[in-house]
């Protein structure tokens, strides 16, 4: 991603975070489900910290791929993220991703947000993406759906169904 990099829709402005916005990025975590691997969720003892997440953003100012803020034009205010993450399965196609703050949820931003995302990707030459999703979360499912994403496979994990899913660019 190049430092300038700015998806705009008729509602959103896609951008990259800021560290300052550390914290609000931190909240996402405190609103994720339960049924969320402990991992990928606020710890009782509070892990991890604001710091942690300052510096994931740090790094993916270098990379290729990377979680962009959600900013409603409107007002300014950031309510989320999406973006291309590595997809971890040994191929150059990166997975698509999106969390927004529960406030914002209801309103179409996710996919308003993926469909963007969807055509940065293309620009930049990908041909399919991937993504993931745990099988109870419909909201996400629903949103991948409108997308053009179709569920390929299904991997049991500790943690429940884990659907995964590609699209064609």
């Amino acid at each position: 991603m190049a430092d300038e990099l700015v998806l705009t829709t008729e509602r959103l402005l896609l951008r990259r975070w800021r560290e300052s916005e550390a914290a609000l990025r931190r909240e996402l975590w405190t609103e994720r489900d339960p049924r969320v691997p402990p991992g990928r969720r606020i710890a009782a003892d509070g892990n991890p910290p604001v710091a942690s997440f300052e510096a994931a953003i740090r790094d993916e100012q270098s990379s290729a791929v990377g979680l962009l803020a959600v900013e409603r034009r409107s007002d300014g205010d950031v309510v989320g993220y999406c973006g291309l993450v590595d997809s971890g399965r040994g191929v150059q196609e990166p997975e698509l991703a999106f969390e927004l703050l529960r406030w914002s949820w209801g309103r179409g931003y996710a996919t308003e947000a993926s469909w963007a995302v969807l055509d940065w990707a293309r620009s930049a030459g990908h041909r399919r993406l991937w993504a993931t999703v745990w099988e109870w979360n419909t909201a996400s499912r629903r949103v991948l759906a409108k997308v053009g994403f179709t569920e390929t496979e299904r991997e049991e994990t500790g943690h429940g169904t884990n659907l995964v899913a590609t699209r064609r660019l």
